[in-house]
């Protein structure tokens, strides 16, 4: 199953294409999920004549955030009456701020599996869905730093060790909670991972729009997401007579030139319909280009065997449209610390390079090339 996320600059119309999309493959004849808060004008069909088989998962994260909280207190339960805490009611709890994103990463893991041909996911705006994508990996980075599965392998022994220690141990609902939210993180990750998961791009031509697309194609490179397709979107018509409307039609069409430079056969053009768009036939008016290929692979991060030559390994990590000021590396144990622009990831190394160290690095056409060092007695040399 194939999986479109669809992001963008705010307001260049993000939902809209996400709906259009989602409608059109529907009526293509592909069993499609719209996954989506906002979208107007499409609606389960179920197969009805003329729409397709298309299903809309709209996520509620005021709901989602009372069963999850509902959900922890009831398995801390034990822990809460010792403390005296008076528990609390459905009716009484407000969603927190930061409770969305986490709704909407849910929504994805069960869009993933469903029984779907295509699934259509209308994401926030481009930095916001850049870390939306960016949190699983994350947050699971901190659960193993913070409580490491090999010391949850020891909790049969907590109450020996809290004994001998003198201190008390955690407490089986945490590991219990921690190993939960462990595999639902994975499995959110998995689905952003997965080769048939894609980015569409959403911008409408203009000062920033050229900009956002470099910035989109490097955060999503540093996350190993692929760009499947630009849509540069409410174009107005050319050749008016009315010189106002003349005049910002050439400036559009000058970004837009340079959209094209930069996304090539990757740009998809629609229209302006002239009013907000309105109905299913509207949408069907705002579709991109079928989906019917196969994603471009994400470029590997390959590691090169230099040792005859110069005694070295180069890991090869594709950053296109990088720039050598925007980019620092840090070494953190068995992990590399990459900022590119506003971006941040902690990169594992590759089992060859946890004992090598780090001896340079330098950028070649969008290719970041970290070079390492064997460390003596990794690789003997031999007469």
């Amino acid at each position: 199953m194939r999986i479109i996320l669809v992001t963008g600059l705010g307001g260049a119309g993000r939902t809209t294409v996400a709906a259009a999309t989602a409608l059109a493959e529907a009526r293509a004849g592909r069993r499609v999920l719209l996954v989506s808060e906002d979208a107007e004008g499409v609606e389960d069909t179920g197969g009805s004549a003329g729409h397709g088989d298309l299903r809309v998962l709209r996520p509620e994260p005021a709901a989602d955030f009372r069963r999850e909280f509902l959900a922890l207190q009831a398995r801390s339960g034990t822990a809460l009456d010792l403390l005296g805490a008076a528990p609390f009611e459905d009716a009484e709890l407000t969603e927190l701020p930061g409770s969305r994103p986490f709704a909407l990463l849910r929504a994805l893991r069960e869009a993933a599996g469903g029984d779907h041909e295509l699934a259509v996911v209308d994401l926030p705006p481009l930095p916001e869905a850049l870390a939306l994508l960016a949190l699983p990996e994350q947050l699971r980075r901190y659960l193993h730093r913070l409580l490491p599965p090999e010391r949850q392998a020891a909790r049969a022994l907590r109450p020996m060790l809290a004994q001998l220690a003198g201190v008390p141990m955690p407490a089986q609902w945490l590991y219990g909670t921690t190993a939960r939210w462990e595999a639902e993180l994975a499995a959110v990750q998995a689905v952003v991972e997965d080769p048939a998961t894609t980015v569409r791009l959403v911008l409408e031509p203009g000062p920033v729009a050229t900009r956002a697309l470099r910035t989109a194609r490097l955060g999503l490179a540093l996350h190993r997401l692929s760009l499947d397709a630009v849509v540069a979107n409410r174009l107005l018509p050319a050749g008016s007579e009315d010189p106002w409307l003349a005049g910002l039609t050439a400036e559009q069409h000058r970004h837009l030139a340079e959209l094209r430079a930069g996304a090539g056969d990757a740009l998809h053009e629609l229209p302006h319909l002239g009013r907000a768009p309105r109905g299913a036939d509207d949408l069907a008016l705002l579709a991109p280009a079928r989906t019917g290929a196969a994603p471009a692979p994400v470029p590997e991060w390959t590691v090169e065997d230099r040792r005859d030559e110069d005694g070295v390994l180069v890991w090869h990590v594709p950053l296109p449209g990088a720039a050598k000021e925007e980019l620092s590396l840090v070494r953190r144990g068995d992990e590399l610390l990459l900022a590119a622009g506003p971006f941040r990831r902690n990169l594992p190394l590759p089992g060859a390079l946890r004992r090598c160290t780090v001896t340079g690095a330098g950028l070649v056409d969008g290719d970041l090339r970290v070079r390492f060092t064997p460390d003596p007695g990794l690789w003997p040399r031999t007469s």
